[in-house]
């Protein structure tokens, strides 16, 4: 797949050179093989991140007992537990965008992978719910910039190509977490039944990913720099085609702060109503993920479904995004309101939590479908974050903006159902909390749905 999306015509990608003065396998700058071979990195380097994004989550929820009786856990820090990772997202994720502005984003994604291998190597081992707190921030602050600067290397990279481009890093990313929730069990009991070796075998998922960053860890833009000698067109017919291509190269170039233009203005972000809306859209969308990263396993098995295939149900939850991750982001790009999408996912939450309520042993199959069809939210959210702006630099504050206010507003989610679960000695009050955010879920999510964007709602 990564060479068919290489080898696609990509005006942006013919159309320029790479930044730095020498490509990364010593050739000189501008080579149709350079490209080609430099653009199947970035997309493999995509795809590896992604993959990445969850499994420090979702590990930890197929194991959440075990964590809790062998760190001497009550219920409501391991809902502070399960709350930790909106909270890093949110104080980190804000932090992307700057640091890819000094650093380049190649290098801060590089940066990412390597903290989310040691956070995942030391937090088994660091001795005390102190210490796994602590390590599990490490591993998360890696995973929050990343999240952040994805939608905007998609966006530069592949400006004619974000729905494509965005379904597959989302299905790498739903790929990532149902591998880790499904396997995580089973690994454990291979590696002799500990639940420290099951969380540290992922950190070497991890180090993988932070060999494909590497040699864009010098470019400071990791996108498609201006082009000082474009192929010059013979006739007519490729000129027309230059003056079609500059839309979109133009288009890679906002924000980049290449000599031959000066930086946009920031926007100022908060005036826009459809970045409040998307905003809270993800925001609520979060919660109920990581509700379900946290503590769905465990809902199953106090039902009486056994560890394994509790681990199981949570992996058929998130495995649903690896089909609907690709499949969503492009049927949304073809629709001027995506407000429909955004109803559909709703409506299969809202199902799926009622089945969940009334018979959560005996339709468990039916409601992780279900479930697994709801949360697909999430790549329709980082699709919408693509279409709302126009200019790379409209993107890159946007999705810095609804993502960092979106996981703030996330984080009482699953710690409230910890407290709710430890104080009621059962899951019906958190079920209920979980369908009834999901109705603000579909209202803001049609509000940001519309065909706007946020640089016309910012200049009113």
């Amino acid at each position: 797949m990564m060479g068919l999306m290489a080898s696609e015509k990509t005006r942006t990608v013919e159309s320029t050179t790479v930044s730095s003065s020498a490509a990364p396998d010593g050739r000189q700058p501008g080579a149709p093989g350079t490209r080609a071979w430099t653009t199947r990195l970035l997309v493999a380097g995509i795809v590896l991140a992604a993959v990445n994004l969850r499994p420090a989550i979702t590990s930890l929820g197929a194991l959440l007992e075990e964590v809790r009786d062998g760190l001497g856990m009550s219920g409501s820090v391991a809902g502070l537990l399960t709350s930790v990772p909106p909270l890093c997202f949110a104080v980190f994720g804000v932090m992307a965008p700057r640091l890819a502005r000094r650093f380049g984003p190649g290098a801060v994604v590089c940066a990412g992978m390597a903290a989310i291998t040691a956070g995942l190597l030391i937090r088994p081992y660091a001795g005390g719910t102190a210490g796994f707190l602590a390590a599990t921030a490490l591993a998360l602050m890696g995973i929050a910039t990343s999240n952040v600067l994805m939608p905007v290397i998609v966006k530069r990279w592949f400006p004619d190509r974000v729905g494509s481009m965005t379904g597959l890093y989302s299905m790498a990313l739903a790929m990532g977490t149902s591998v880790a929730a499904a396997a995580t069990v089973p690994l454990t009991d291979a590696l002799g039944g500990g639940w420290q070796p099951g969380l540290a075998f992922w950190a070497a998922l991890s180090a993988a990913a932070v060999l494909p960053w590497l040699p864009f860890v010098r470019d400071r833009r990791t996108a498609p720099a201006r082009e000082d000698a474009v192929r010059r067109p013979d006739a007519a017919a490729g000129r027309e085609a230059a003056r079609e291509e500059a839309p979109a190269r133009e288009e890679a170039l906002a924000g980049e702060g290449t000599p031959a233009r000066e930086e946009a203005p920031a926007l100022r972000i908060t005036r826009s109503r459809t970045a409040w809306a998307l905003a809270v859209f993800f925001g609520l969308q979060a919660t109920a993920a990581y509700i379900t990263m946290g503590w769905m396993a465990q809902i199953f098995r106090d039902a009486g479904v056994s560890a394994g295939t509790a681990g199981l149900l949570l992996a058929v939850i998130m495995v649903m995004g690896v089909p609907l991750a690709f499949v969503i982001p492009r049927v949304a790009t073809r629709l001027p309101h995506q407000g429909p999408i955004v109803l559909v996912l709703g409506v299969c939450g809202l199902a799926g939590y009622a089945g969940l309520y009334i018979a959560p042993a005996g339709g468990a199959w039916a409601w992780a479908l279900l479930l697994g069809v709801s949360n697909c939210a999430f790549p329709l959210a980082l699709t919408m974050v693509g279409m709302r702006a126009r200019t790379g630099q409209g993107v890159a504050q946007l999705s810095a903006f609804a993502q960092s206010t979106g996981y703030l507003i996330s984080i009482p989610g699953p710690l409230l159902v910890g407290v709710l679960y430890q104080h009621s000695g059962g899951w019906g009050l958190p079920i209920a909390l979980m369908s009834a955010l999901m109705v603000p879920q579909m209202l803001v999510g049609v509000v940001a749905g519309r065909n706007r964007t946020v640089e016309d709602e910012a200049a009113r």
